[in-house]
């Protein structure tokens, strides 16, 4: 999604679909909440956005929480110089926010990835507070609900990246010990690390109209297999009819079917 122009880098009115190509009103997707309404395409949204969207309030916990550039890793970039400049623009530390909710008169425990933050990617801190986020709700027999939105671990951080796929879900399968309920709702796109661990672990599973989910990319397996892949493969809807997901909820409805399900399993 396009919003601001080249030229000058100020807001753009216009925004350009990446799924359909056209081009809308920036006031009229706003209006939409950030869907395109030429072909229903969801586009990636904040934390911010999505703390209005969900609930009637929210208190944000381990905001202060730091990550740590182990590897020193360095490409075209210095991992730590990527971070002060995301931090910087973000305002906050890492790729997950995540915190107490409450959604109509249900109280929860909320967690919230940010895209725009390094492809949301699943980092050493973004694994220590989801599994901070379950242990709590875990004290205090409160349900879980995560929006996911990632391109997978984290790279720069190896090994320590790779480490939060079990660290998280462990920490979903102590959850599950209190029979309380865990919803995950994945935005596009939800790939690799993220989807091979907590994202798919939920009890109820609800994704957008139209997000990518999967482990590997389309690209990707189709390179590898050396075959044209089914119409629409890894979306959400192609997903839903082979049984991977349990519903396609547009985001407008979104709030209404997660407070529906913590009422039916309280």
């Amino acid at each position: 999604m396009k919003f601001f122009s080249k030229k000058n880098g100020k807001v753009s009115p216009w925004v350009t679909c990446k799924n359909c190509g056209e081009i809308s009103a920036r006031v009229e997707v706003s209006r939409n909440l950030e869907v395109c309404p030429k072909c229903n395409y969801h586009f990636p949204i904040p934390p911010e956005m999505w703390v209005k969207i969900l609930t009637d309030g929210f208190s944000e916990m381990d905001k202060n929480l730091q990550p740590v550039d182990f590897l020193g890793f360095k490409d075209t970039k210095r991992y730590k110089d990527r971070l002060k400049k995301l931090q910087e623009k973000t305002g906050r530390n890492e790729a997950f926010v995540g915190g107490r909710a409450v959604v109509g008169d249900e109280e929860l425990y909320l967690g919230i990835m940010d895209f725009s933050f390094m492809g949301g990617s699943l980092s050493s801190v973004v694994g220590e507070k989801v599994t901070r986020l379950f242990e709590r709700a875990s004290e205090e027999d409160l349900p879980v609900v995560i929006v996911t939105s990632s391109g997978g671990a984290r790279m720069q951080e190896g090994i320590m990246s790779l480490m939060q796929m079990a660290k998280t879900s462990c920490a979903v399968r102590k959850f599950k010990e209190k029979r309380k309920v865990y919803i995950s709702i994945l935005s596009d796109p939800t790939l690799g690390g993220v989807t091979a661990s907590y994202a798919m672990q939920a009890d109820v599973i609800i994704a957008e109209p139209k997000a990518l989910i999967g482990f590997a990319g389309p690209r990707v397996i189709k390179e590898t297999i050396g075959k044209e892949l089914p119409e629409g493969f890894q979306r959400a809807e192609f997903l839903f009819e082979h049984g991977m997901v349990d519903m396609v909820v547009p985001r407008k409805e979104i709030k209404e079917t997660v407070l529906r399900l913590l009422r039916l399993f309280k």
